[in-house]
């Protein structure tokens, strides 16, 4: 990350607004701007729990392509050709010798153990009782079922992360960067995860946390308003995270010699495959977590942003690029909303958007829109 500082800054743009990234170059439409790490990431638990495999640390596949194929399209039998396109790499594969937690490499084992995980390992209760984290994850999904867009668990390493630290005001102060309002500037939006229903739920949570987590110097992030602010850090900050072992399977499928005719024909394998899995397991196709990464959240939104947060590398690390030509001094704008939802009508985007963020958007696009009639599609109704 150091590599790219020099190329963006963090500046103070309003109240309104608060902090935005800027430009201190040019970039060209697909030019890196940045890569960043995240502080904390954790797997979405649902995600978790109907079995897409990733390394508790990285997030990196821990499928084979074929394996992860074969779960997607409910074919056991299914075989894919050049296998040497698949870049699962199984026999570096380890476990937490406490509690089994998986990691690709022993090096992610390592960075997890010294950053959070001997606070969070769950070996520590001995016999039938339920580790007050087994509990705090149950809790969850129960509260925010599929399609899901934050954690508990954000919230646990966080915590965890501070309680290791040797310098534990500084760890917490690299928290205290993410915004973290639980309203809007004037009190007129709620992050939809602290609404009057969740109430009860989230004060659940909050008790779960304090059994499991609670530490002397943190006592703000344990008190009510406290663990409110903590649901609303990682609700408006948390990048989504996609990883997948068949899709860099696909990828570097499309790197291979072959013949037109081999090309024609692997083409349609492949859509056939995705398919196949359309048919049996939806639009859930990869590991799906989320992360906190200092300078991405430092990202403001536009509804026609100038650059987007991709993951080559197939783990946690984010690289943002420019989609369009920015110029030195420009910010960069990014959107928060997914492919599909950015689609959308003006009315929809903008619920969305004070739902998750807090905010009634502004941009370009959203401001030529303004007298379209706030209706909403009868399958923007059923999703919304």
């Amino acid at each position: 990350m150091e590599d790219y500082l020099p190329r963006v800054e963090v500046r103070v743009i309003d109240d309104e607004k608060g902090k935005g990234l800027f430009a201190l170059r040019k970039f060209n439409k697909g030019d890196v701007i940045f890569e960043e790490r995240p502080l904390v990431c954790a797997q979405f638990l649902w995600n978790q729990a109907y079995g897409y495999l990733a390394c508790d640390y990285c997030m990196r596949p821990l499928e084979t392509a074929e394996e992860n194929v074969r779960r997607l399209t409910g074919i056991p039998g299914l075989l894919l050709p050049y296998p040497e396109c698949c870049a699962t790499k199984k026999d570096e594969y380890i476990e937490c010798p406490y509690c089994e937690v998986s990691y690709c490499s022993y090096s992610c084992r390592e960075q997890a153990w010294e950053q959070y995980h001997q606070v969070l390992c769950t070996s520590s209760l001995i016999g039938n009782t339920k580790h007050p984290l087994d509990q705090l994850q149950d809790a969850w999904r129960e509260m925010h079922y599929p399609p899901e867009t934050a954690s508990i668990m954000l919230i646990a390493r966080m915590i965890a992360t501070v309680k290791q630290a040797k310098d534990k005001g500084g760890a917490a102060h690299l928290f205290s960067q993410f915004c973290h309002k639980t309203r809007s500037k004037n009190g007129d939006i709620s992050h939809k995860l602290l609404g009057k229903q969740f109430q009860a739920q989230v004060e659940h949570l909050r008790q779960l946390i304090i059994k499991g987590l609670q530490d002397e110097d943190l006592l703000p992030w344990f008190t009510a308003d406290g663990f409110r602010s903590l649901i609303a850090l990682v609700g408006t900050n948390g990048q989504g995270i996609g990883t997948s072992a068949f899709g860099v399977w696909v990828k570097n499928c499309d790197s291979l010699d072959l013949s037109p005719e081999e090309k024609e024909k692997l083409n349609v394998f492949i859509h056939d495959l995705y398919e196949s899995i359309e048919k049996e397991t939806g639009p859930f196709l990869n590991n799906e977590g989320s992360g906190l990464y200092p300078l991405q959240s430092a990202c403001n939104h536009s509804c026609v942003p100038n650059a987007e947060a991709t993951f080559p590398y197939n783990n946690f690390t984010l690289v943002m690029e420019a989609i369009k030509e920015i110029q030195p001094g420009e910010e960069i704008i990014v959107c928060y909303l997914d492919e599909c939802n950015r689609n959308r009508s003006r009315h929809s985007r903008i619920k969305l958007l004070r739902e998750n963020y807090l905010f009634t958007c502004s941009c370009p696009k959203c401001e030529s829109q303004i007298g379209d009639e706030d209706i909403t599609s009868e399958s923007e109704a059923e999703a919304d």
